[in-house]
């Protein structure tokens, strides 16, 4: 898993560049008190081409849609937010990163109604490898199911990215960790399975692809939706259903999809074995393709890509 952030010299807020150390909101805004912030994580890839970010305007949408539902939308569109991306990271002189574009209620009222609370908008960048290890995405991780269930529709957006479900995210980390595990998934209320702690998942039957439904417990996945049209493109059929939990156990193969996991194998759940407990053929050929297409080495039919020379 990432370790301690080694931050880059520049971060765009509101139309102008601050120095990272000088990035700072107060301790009375909004987004400290009770959370109100909307983020995406987007990866910028070094490719033969030169740097190129994955599916870089789709991740503003959805960051738009999380933005609306939460009544906070930014006075800039999607192609301004795209461009102020691309400007940062070559402020940066980075070749690949990890982008993570923020807006936020800053300082003004202290009661939980956001009238007087300015929205800000900010754009850090960072070099960040694999998320859950290089050795994660050949050999697999191991994970458990958390204690702790994924929140019930109608209850806070699931499908809006905001900081204040990764609290949830993070009891789901630490639970997972304490216990030996690399990663946790999550079940939803009705105890079917939703997602991972920041991953959507994937489970290989009988040479099929399932994944549990967008039933209001988990996040909408670019990568999630990237798997499926890849998927399409090789032949492999894809169901979306319901996933109960004894299904994790008896899968040929299980794997996390997202920006930060990629494609990430998993090998046990629970102590249990998954298959032959490393990365299965077909999850291999799936991660294969997405690695070709974001990394600039393969056929991009789909546009995903976006080149920043």
């Amino acid at each position: 898993m990432a370790g301690k952030l080694t931050g880059s010299p520049w971060i765009w807020k509101d139309g102008e560049f601050v120095r990272w150390e000088n990035a700072k909101i107060h301790i009375l805004s909004l987004a400290v008190q009770f959370g109100a912030s909307v983020f995406e994580g987007i990866r910028c890839y070094d490719t033969p081409k030169g740097p190129a970010v994955f599916r870089l305007h789709d991740h503003l949408r959805r960051l738009m849609t999380s933005s609306r539902t939460y009544r906070m939308q930014p006075e800039y569109t999607v192609e301004e937010l795209a461009d102020a991306v691309v400007a940062t990271i070559r402020r940066n002189e980075l070749r690949s990163c990890y982008i993570r574009p923020m807006v936020l209620r800053g300082y003004g009222a202290s009661s939980m109604h956001p009238e007087h609370s300015p929205v800000e908008s900010w754009i850090p960048v960072w070099p960040w490898g694999a998320y859950l290890g290089e050795e994660g995405l050949k050999r697999g991780v191991d994970v458990c199911v958390s204690s702790w269930n994924r929140p019930a529709p109608n209850t806070i957006p699931s499908g809006a990215k905001s900081a204040g479900n990764y609290i949830l995210s993070s009891l789901m980390v630490m639970e997972a960790a304490a216990h030996g595990y690399v990663e946790a998934i999550g079940l939803g209320p009705g105890g079917l399975v939703s997602e991972g702690s920041g991953q959507n998942l994937f489970l290989v039957m009988d040479g099929e692809l399932v994944t549990p439904i967008l039933d209001g417990t988990s996040l909408w996945g670019i990568t999630r939706h990237s798997v499926m049209k890849i998927a399409e493109e090789q032949g492999i059929r894809v169901r979306e259903q319901l996933v109960p939990r004894e299904m994790l156990y008896a899968a040929d193969e299980l794997f996390f999809t997202g920006t930060a996991s990629e494609v990430t194998p998993i090998r046990s759940v629970d102590g249990l074995q998954i298959g032959q407990g490393g990365r299965g053929p077909v999850t291999e050929r799936i991660q294969r393709r997405y690695l070709e297409v974001v990394g600039g080495r393969g056929p991009d039919p789909w546009g995903w890509v976006t080149y920043l020379e």
